[in-house]
């Protein structure tokens, strides 16, 4: 047997010589099982990566086949972005036969650590996620595909393993809002983003430098900010609109921030979008909620679960192999409102 190698309680009651029943009770710390004898199998079963079932308890008596369950990560249930992405996932999952359990991770790596090795001991047939925004370390993912679980990453990707994607273009989101703000008589364009650990954050200002640069444009790092909450928004703004030299763009890598600088904006008596121009990346429901209404890039997170849905199931169903890479991009669109001027409706097809 391989090192990575699932392992069954039957094979460990015959590597140790003992019944599946003693294995079974020292598993479950069961004190007829002597405390040496325990740590012995317990030992055992931990270098050979098995995990309990902790479903099969509640599946024994049950006449029905087991359903089959997709192991799904959030960062933040409560976002808008994530919880278009959670109902994509749902909904392709059950019609495809399976069912989910979700966890939130809460942008923390240690709960998502534990989250990865719950996902294990409860045998899920394969794993959805975005990671955390701190995550540096892999080790926990390296652990799911060496135990050939298979595993696609949304939105925010791991970079340090080659694995199954699904992402928005947001590099060409990007570029497409930045243009737009040059085109409407912008001049000087600020730009708050995420961590550049992150590629989502990598790509956007990406975009957001090569709109510059073929507008003839010279990047000015001065203004550009590591910001990407409401909270954080209002708190640097007043200092930036203070500024001789404030900018009369911003482009922000979600709409929650954009929404931010809008009303920061508009307390400090400054008039969007004549005075400044103001463009979000997500389209919730908070970028028709404000006044005025959000310029945005729509992110469609509901195929972006769906893509990551066809890809873990089939390769758990053994249409794609378990080799094979897939990488999936999803189109944005630019939705053109209240605080950019020259307001007019483009919502172009989509595929």
């Amino acid at each position: 047997m391989s090192e990575n190698s699932t392992i069954t309680m039957k094979e460990i009651a015959q590597e140790l010589g003992v019944s599946v029943a003693t294995v079974s009770r020292a598993l479950q710390n069961n004190s007829r099982i002597s405390q040496e004898q325990r740590e012995r199998i317990q030992r055992y079963a931990s270098e050979h990566n098995f995990y309990p079932n902790a479903l099969a308890g509640a599946l024994r008596h049950m006449k029905q086949e087991p359903v089959r369950i997709i192991g799904v990560i959030i960062p933040q249930i409560t976002h808008y972005y994530f919880s278009t992405i959670l109902s994509g996932i749902e909904e392709e999952a059950s019609l495809r036969g399976y069912r989910i359990m979700v966890a939130q991770s809460d942008e923390r790596y240690e709960r998502e650590v534990r989250i990865c090795q719950s996902f294990l001991e409860n045998h899920v047939c394969g794993v959805i996620v975005s990671q955390a925004k701190d995550t540096t370390q892999y080790d926990h993912f390296q652990q799911l595909m060496d135990m050939k679980v298979p595993l696609v990453f949304y939105d925010r990707i791991c970079t340090g393993l080659n694995t199954n994607r699904v992402v928005v273009d947001d590099y060409q989101g990007a570029f497409t809002a930045v243009s737009y703000l040059i085109e409407t008589g912008c001049q000087r364009i600020a730009f708050y983003g995420s961590s550049m650990r992150m590629e989502i954050s990598k790509n956007r200002y990406n975009g957001y430098r090569d709109a510059l640069l073929k507008a003839g444009m010279r990047p000015d790092e001065s203004l550009y900010f590591e910001c990407d909450t409401h909270e954080k928004a209002e708190e640097i703004t007043p200092t930036l609109l203070s500024r001789a030299d404030r900018p009369d763009a911003v482009f922000a890598v979600n709409d929650d921030t954009a929404i931010g600088i809008l009303y920061t904006a508009k307390r400090m008596g400054l008039h969007v979008p004549e005075d400044l121009s103001i463009c979000g990346f997500t389209n919730g429901e908070r970028a028709i909620a404000c006044d005025p209404k959000l310029t945005t890039v729509e992110q469609r997170g509901h195929r972006v679960g769906e893509e990551a849905v066809d890809i873990l199931v089939d390769h758990v169903e053994g249409t794609i192999p378990m080799a094979k890479v897939e990488k999936r991009v999803v189109r944005t669109r630019l939705i053109i409102r209240g605080t950019t001027r020259n307001k007019q409706i483009s919502e172009p097809p989509l595929d």
